[in-house]
Parts: structure tokens; C-alpha cells; sequence
């Protein structure tokens, strides 16, 4: 009995062992093969494959990319590197122009010229002439506007014919007679100099040097600085600003044939206006600038957009308030546009608390209100609301009297 437990512990002992060891020898086995296996590459997609020089096709295990250098391992055909380019066509950036109809050049024509926006660089170039201390003439003021109108019109033309490629991008200028390709490429390049020649030649010609100099000079800067600056920097806004305060000025030239405290008054109050107008336009189309990549204030700095907003509306109040001592204005028209700006200024002032899409609307609904108001309210209160040449010649021979005077009895006191 005490051999046959001494068997039987000996065989439990033994089959202990051995199950030991096949439990080891079949953990590392699956590690061996575990190893093994993860250093067998997975294909990321079902094979593709590609045309070799022999007419053979060879599998690809990657095909996310064929426009790169594709390495086959020395088993492959022909053991030579395969080079596979995805061709690519670029798309146009213009459209293909249809038969254009004569009918609708006209219209065509001022939808190149952003005709609405055109409008505005008239009215505040009139509004300019019609301030200027000086007498009225009618044929120059028509002349003045003219001209401004085809020079603005030129400008924004070419304008167009650069942006296409992102005009196509954004919701607001996406239907473009351009980017429609409603008209050619040359067409809008031929109206433009067309339209830039003559208006030039009428403000040079028609009415003096000076006011043809400001709208070359309007030109150059919106063509060559602001729309290029649009793609680099935000200090496009501020290059903007300065295109949109020389139409006044241009005005102001055209009636006084100089530049005087009241014509940079009227320009900085224009400069100053577009900061509030142009954010809060800006802020609700942050989506569209983001995709077509424009740098402005409201996609790359935010709250900077919303604090120069404020404090340009508090720059046009002090403007407002500078007018009257800088003799250009009456004193009422520093009390009657106080509760203008001030309203301005708190629509501004919730614009930059709640920086939201209403606030912005708003606005920039007002802002549309404001200028025409503060242009008008100018325009009633200023110094000499109007001349004649008869006049103007009585009160020089008046002027140069009273000097006279004050002379000789400054001299008699000598004597």
C-alpha cells in the first residue's frame, strides 16, 4: 500500500511538471508568433495598381497618395523605382465667358463699378463741393462728379479682376459679373483704362490739378496698395479708411482749388466714420473672409476689431466738437450732432460688451443713418452756406478796407 501511494504521488509530481513546462513552451510560442505577425505590414486599402514600362501592372499597397515616389522592393518587376503622378488640371479661375448680350452692357458695366458703392464716393465728393467755402459752379461741379464717378468705377473694376479666385469663394461675391464670367477678363481690364483715362482727363481739364492729383492718387492706392494689403495685413482697414476720406477732399478742391483746416475736418470725420461701419459690417461675415483668406480685424483679432470700433466713434464726437473752433463750422453744429455720435457711440460701446451678431446689425444699420445726418448737419451749419462771386469779391475789397484802415490809424497813433 506504501509503495503503490509512493507510484501515485510520483506520477502526480510528474504530470505537474510536464504541464508546466508545455504551459511555458506555449506562451513563448505566441510571443515568437506575435512578434512575427506585427511586423507583417496591413494594407490600408484593396490593392491598386499602376502601369510599368513592360505593360505589367505592379499593386500598391498605399494608393492615398500617387503623386509622390512610389519604392518597390527589389522582388518587383525590372528592380527599378516606379515613379506614379497623378496629373493634375488646374481649373481655370474664369469662368467661360458666353455670347454677350449689347443689350445688357449698361448694366453689366455698373454692376463692375459696384455701382452702390460708387454712388456713396460721389455723394460725399459733392457733399465736399458743396461745403467749401467758395463759390458754386455748376458746370464744375458736374464735371467733379463725373469724373469721380469713372475713376471710382475704374478702381473698383480693377479690383474685381484681381479678387476672382476668392470673390468665387464668398456667398456676398460669389454672383459677379466676373466670377460668373458674364464678362471677359480683357473687357473689364479695357473698361477700366477706358473709364480711368477719362475721368482723369475731365478732373485734370474740367476742373484743376489738384482734384485730378487726389483721384490718381485714390486709384493707385485702392488698386495697388489696399487690395493686395487685404491678403497680408489688417492694417488694410486702415489703408481703406484713407481711400474713402479723399472723395471729400477731392470735392472741397474742385470748389476752393485748395485744402484748407475745413477740408481735413470733413476728410477725418469720413476716415473715422468707416472704422464703426466697416467692423460691424465685417463681424457677421467673418465665415466668408475666413474661407476666401482675407486678414481682417474681425477673423484675426476679434476683440481689437471691436475696441477700434469704439474708439473711432468716440474720435468722430471730438472731430464733431473741433469744427466750430476751428472756424469751419457754427457752434450749433457741435450741440445739434451730440445726440447723434452719442447714440453712435453706445451702439459701438454694446457692440464691444456683447460682440454678438445683433449687436453688430445694429450698428451698422445706424452707421447707414449716420453720415447722411452728419454730412447734412454740416453742411447747414457751416460758416458761408453760399457764395457768389459777387459776393466773394465784396467781402475781399471789404477785408482789404478794414486792413487799410487799421493801418492808417495805426500810423496816425505814431505820428
Amino acid at each position: 500500500f506504501k509503495s503503490f501511494l509512493k507510484l501515485n504521488m510520483l506520477s502526480i509530481y510528474v504530470h505537474k511538471r510536464l504541464c508546466k513546462n508545455i504551459y511555458n513552451w506555449n506562451f513563448a510560442t505566441r510571443t515568437v508568433l506575435r512578434q512575427y505577425v506585427n511586423k507583417i505590414p496591413k494594407a490600408a486599402a484593396p490593392p491598386a495598381y499602376i502601369s510599368t514600362k513592360s505593360r505589367a501592372r505592379s499593386p500598391v499597397r498605399n494608393n492615398a497618395s500617387l503623386a509622390v515616389t512610389i519604392e518597390l522592393p527589389a522582388t518587383e518587376i525590372n528592380q527599378e523605382k516606379i515613379k506614379a503622378k497623378k496629373v493634375i488640371v488646374p481649373e481655370p479661375p474664369w469662368n467661360v465667358t458666353p455670347n454677350l448680350d449689347s443689350s445688357k452692357l449698361l448694366q453689366h458695366y455698373l454692376m463692375l463699378s459696384k455701382i452702390r458703392l460708387t454712388s456713396l464716393v460721389v455723394i460725399t465728393s459733392m457733399a465736399g463741393y458743396a461745403m467749401a467755402p467758395a463759390p458754386f459752379e455748376l458746370s464744375t461741379f458736374l464735371l467733379c462728379s463725373l469724373g469721380t464717378g469713372l475713376v471710382s468705377g475704374a478702381a473698383n473694376s480693377i479690383n474685381q479682376f484681381f479678387e476672382v479666385p476668392f470673390d468665387s469663394q464668398m456667398s456676398r461675391t460669389k454672383n459677379r459679373v466676373l466670377v460668373r464670367g458674364i464678362l471677359s477678363p480683357l473687357h473689364a481690364v479695357g473698361f477700366a483704362t477706358v473709364a480711368a483715362t477719362t475721368g482723369l482727363s475731365m478732373l485734370y481739364f474740367g476742373v484743376n490739378g489738384l482734384t485730378a492729383s487726389l483721384g490718381a492718387a485714390n486709384l493707385i492706392l485702392y488698386t495697388s496698395v489696399y487690395t493686395p494689403m487685404k491678403r497680408i495685413s489688417i492694417l488694410n482697414t486702415w489703408i481703406g479708411s484713407i481711400v474713402g476720406a479723399i472723395p471729400p477732399l477731392m470735392g472741397w478742391a474742385a470748389c476752393s482749388g485748395n485744402l484748407n483746416a475745413g477740408a481735413f475736418i470733413l476728410g477725418g470725420l469720413l476716415y473715422t466714420w468707416q472704422f464703426p461701419h466697416f467692423n460691424a459690417l465685417s463681424w457677421n461675415l467673418r465665415p466668408d473672409y475666413s474661407r476666401a483668406g482675407y486678414r481682417m480685424m474681425a477673423v484675426t483679432d476679434p476683440a481689437l476689431c471691436r475696441r477700434v470700433a469704439l474708439r473711432h466713434t468716440c474720435f468722430l464726437t471730438a472731430l464733431s466738437l473741433c469744427a466750430p473752433f476751428l472756424d469751419v463750422t457754427n457752434y450749433w453744429f457741435a450741440l445739434e450732432t451730440l445726440p447723434l455720435n452719442g447714440y453712435f457711440m453706445y451702439l459701438a460701446w454694446k457692440f464691444y460688451k456683447e460682440s454678438d451678431s445683433r449687436s453688430s446689425r445694429n450698428l451698422f444699420r445706424f452707421s447707414l443713418i449716420h453720415l447722411p445726418a452728419l454730412m447734412l448737419l454740416f453742411l447747414l451749419n457751416k460758416k458761408e452756406w453760399f457764395f457768389t462771386k459777387d459776393s466773394l469779391e465784396s467781402d475781399e475789397n471789404h477785408k482789404a478796407q478794414s486792413i487799410s484802415n487799421k493801418t492808417s490809424k495805426q500810423e496816425v497813433q505814431q505820428l
